[in-house]
């Protein structure tokens, strides 16, 4: 059995790893950004502006976990540039931000997915219900709006731990060249002991 296939095993339960630990990250992100959000709101200023506060804030938390709970840098390999990985970083996101978007003009404009999920308004007025609180009018289109952020998760989430993983904290392998460099410098640099003898 080659060394590559033995391998295998250890390097999907890696990256399964990785995506669990991506996934909690993920959940943090989306508190840092909503508190953030609603303490700027809360301060007066505008919602578009707060948002976008929100979003740069969560990002940092999301490079700073990233960087050491997700994607740990691995030692035999050229070493990270902080400031490329932090714009990368920002970059993926921003795309999954925009991604996010359009995906819920398409659930709710496009499609009005909610049509189709009938049965879980009857679920939620049932629940409202048992609570004595007045059962909502989770009409198709109130359900698409409640059901399009659950539905991204899906989408959005794997695509963004591919970029990320792939892209943004990528490290290259050290040139073989590099390596012979290092490894004839340490040569070089250890003294012979018969030399040092035969010169005394």
């Amino acid at each position: 059995m080659s060394k590559e296939k033995s391998n295998a095993p250890q390097s999907k339960k890696t990256a399964v790893l990785q995506f669990i630990k991506f996934g909690l990250v993920g959940v943090s992100n989306t508190l840092v950004n909503y508190i953030t959000y609603l303490i700027f709101v809360s301060l007066g200023v505008h919602y578009v502006i707060a948002n976008a506060i929100g979003f740069i804030i969560s990002v940092l938390n999301a490079y700073f976990w990233g960087s050491r709970f997700v994607f740990k840098e691995d030692d035999t390999k050229e070493k990270r540039v902080w400031w490329k990985v932090l714009l990368k970083c920002y970059a993926a996101y921003l795309f999954g931000f925009i991604l996010n978007t359009v995906l819920l003009w398409v659930w709710v404009d496009v499609t009005n997915i909610g049509q189709y999920f009938g049965f879980v308004g009857d679920i939620l007025n049932w629940v409202t219900g048992l609570f004595g609180l007045q059962p909502g009018a989770y009409t198709p289109g109130k359900l698409s709006e409640i059901l399009a952020p659950v539905i991204n998760i899906f989408v959005t989430v794997p695509i963004n731990f591919v970029i990320n993983k792939f892209w943004a904290y990528r490290q290259k392998k050290i040139p073989e060249k590099a390596k012979d460099t290092e490894n004839t410098a340490d040569i070089t640099d250890v003294t012979d002991p018969h030399t040092d003898s035969e010169r005394s």
